[in-house]
């Protein structure tokens, strides 16, 4: 390998260790891949096996995530989470410190420098070092993008635009603080739904998106929670919302329905079990200052005697000396009314001698479901509002039933299985989905 190769590798090599704020959008699998593949590049064993498993990683790395290596680098920059986008998501460039603004500045030239690297050139090199009589093949900056990688609609940024073409990154600075301000950084600008999971946040890749199309009944329900969700998204005080009644109704689908909907608008939705519900006032700290708003899911609330956990609920429902964000709502379902079990056994008797207050405790048990400052009520489905779910789902699926006999199957079926319900609905389309399709295939 010629001194000049050798020398650009170097440079490439002390560009990417000159990395104040910015050192993670080298910490991906292909970042991790790519700075192996210098090294090897740079000290190449005599017949170049090193420099080719090297190469391999890389080019599997950028395979797994469908992204050319320029799109890779560009995405890794625009969802950094660093003390940058932190401070910048908060506050105004100009009320930023100096020598982070600079050490940003400094960081964009540096990944301007490997962003310049391509494909090419690292296969050239490669098969140099490995005395190849062909180059490996290269993975350069081509539309490798996949719906999954979930560039569709990064790419359409008009900064990203602006990356691709600019001539120098370190004037894209406020441009940039501008990005992390509208869109945040780090977990909530890549994923919309995410879930508290072993005492963090993490991401969830492909959420359960609920249309709110495919929802049908339960309008005036919907339309308050939209109502109260675009509060939130508007700035406004939004109220935390009870979703109660019978089983199957669509109470979980329509808190996903919030999710397509809004997200565009900044809405992230953080799903958090029972089980972890101790966790909520460090998982609301984590959202404090931050410019999306988020929703807390918390699915089939309820509560036994014996349980405590529903007071760290209560202090993010009612407050305490610590001001609740304006950015973040509570959204539980619940099949009871009551979500703490009470038990007649509970009610004070005159001759109770076990507690002084005995009723003051029943009533906190009693009273716990108005903490919320919403309530919707989800009755039962009535044969009317099954049918017409039913109705609704089978346009939507292009089910070719005349509607008589649609409506004598749907009942058929609600008899022998769950009974009506939204739920019970979707099942019956879902088992004539498949069936009808074979129908039509076989004619």
């Amino acid at each position: 390998m010629d001194a000049q190769v050798t020398h650009s590798i170097q440079f490439l090599q002390r560009q990417a260790a000159s990395l104040l704020i910015y050192q993670s959008v080298l910490h991906s699998e292909v970042g991790v891949a790519f700075l192996n593949l210098l090294q090897a590049l740079r000290h190449p064993d005599p017949d170049g096996v090193n420099c080719l498993r090297a190469y391999g990683d890389w080019f599997k790395s950028l395979a797994n995530q469908r992204q050319s290596w320029q799109d890779h680098l560009l995405t890794q920059l625009l969802r950094a989470e660093n003390p940058f986008s932190q401070q910048a998501q908060r506050t105004d460039l100009v009320s930023l410190p100096p020598p982070l603004l600079a050490a940003a500045q400094h960081d964009l030239q540096v990944l301007q420098h490997l962003y310049a690297c391509s494909g090419q050139q690292l296969s050239q090199w490669v098969q140099a070092a490995a005395a190849l009589p062909v180059a490996p093949t290269a993975w350069d900056q081509t539309r490798t993008g996949h719906p999954q990688s979930g560039l569709e609609g990064i790419r359409k940024l008009p900064l990203w635009v602006k990356l691709e073409g600019i001539e120098d990154w370190s004037g894209v600075l406020e441009d940039l603080a501008a990005y992390y301000r509208k869109a945040g950084a780090g977990l909530f600008s890549e994923y919309r739904a995410l879930r508290w999971q072993s005492g963090k946040l993490t991401g969830i890749s492909y959420p359960d998106l609920v249309r709110l199309k495919e929802l049908k009944g339960y309008e005036a329900q919907q339309e308050a929670l939209i109502k109260n969700t675009e509060a939130l998204l508007a700035g406004y005080p939004a109220l935390h919302v009870l979703l109660y009644g019978s089983r199957g109704s669509g109470k979980s689908s329509l808190v996903k329905a919030m999710l397509p909907r809004y997200a565009e608008q900044g809405l992230r939705l953080i799903e958090v079990a029972k089980s972890d519900l101790r966790d909520l006032p460090a998982i609301v700290d984590q959202l404090r200052g931050v410019p999306q708003k988020f929703i807390i899911f918390v699915d089939d609330l309820s509560f036994e005697e014996d349980e405590d956990a529903y007071k760290a609920l209560k202090v993010v429902l009612e407050g305490n000396l610590t001001a609740r964000p304006q950015n973040m709502v509570v959204y539980a379902t619940s099949n009871r009314r009551h979500l703490v079990r009470e038990f007649f056994g509970d009610r004070p008797r005159p001759s109770d001698a076990d507690e002084i207050h005995n009723w003051d405790t029943v009533q906190e048990k009693l009273s716990f479901s108005d903490r919320f400052g919403l309530t919707l009520t989800f009755e039962p489905a009535d044969q009317k509002t099954y049918l017409a779910i039913v109705r609704h789902l089978a346009k939507l699926a292009e089910i070719p039933l005349a509607a008589q006999e649609l409506e004598f199957q749907a009942l058929q079926w609600a008899t022998r299985h769950n009974g009506r319900s939204g739920r019970t609905a979707r099942q019956f389309i879902d088992f004539l989905i498949p069936q009808t399709r074979h129908q039509s295939r076989l004619e």
